[in-house]
């Protein structure tokens, strides 16, 4: 759910999609050509991630195939991308110099269960009250399952973190299945 909602990475903005997904996060060509078939940027669909360009702050949402028509329609390169050409990504005069920068990243389906795990043993920042409410909503089988848990650098017991209050930040938040 947290993956879903999005989570910010500290990344050089100010190059295309392509390059952000590829040189940056580390996914293969071939993983986004054949595996990751929708994307956003910032709400719109896109077809072409070499045009399309990031800045500090945007909103890059993947997706394998979607099901139906939609689906059909919002795959990027898709048969039937002409009929969403109102809300598609257009490129606009980009002007702005590569820089240091958040992305918000959000994953769904097979894409949320391929990338989840390397982007969390990665390090990723979440918004601190979605990871407290995340944290109070687990389970039993949760909680027996986390092993150790770490706060700035000391040991605490993992149920700690269900009574930790984050508001109005962002948390860096690691998992490790070691």
């Amino acid at each position: 759910m947290i993956l879903q909602q999005g989570f910010a990475l500290k990344v050089h903005v100010g190059c295309t999609v392509e390059e952000l997904l590829c040189q940056q996060l580390g996914l293969s060509p071939e993983y986004l050509e054949e595996r990751i078939q929708t994307i956003f940027l910032d709400g719109n669909p896109i077809d072409d991630v070499t045009s399309a360009y990031v800045r500090s702050g945007s909103t890059i949402a993947l997706s394998a195939a979607l099901p139906g028509l939609a689906g059909a329609t919002l795959r990027k390169g898709g048969y039937y991308a002409p009929l969403r050409s109102q809300i598609s990504y257009k490129q606009a005069n980009y002007t702005e110099a590569a820089h240091e920068g958040l992305v918000f990243l959000k994953l769904f389906n097979l894409s949320l269960k391929e990338l989840g795990p390397v982007f969390l043993s990665q390090g990723v920042l979440v918004d601190g009250k979605s990871l407290s409410d995340f944290f109070r909503a687990q389970l039993r089988d949760f909680w027996e399952d986390c092993r150790v848990a770490e706060m700035d650098g000391e040991r605490i017991t993992p149920m700690k973190l269900r009574e930790i209050t984050w508001q109005e930040q962002y948390v860096f938040l690691r998992v490790s299945t070691r």
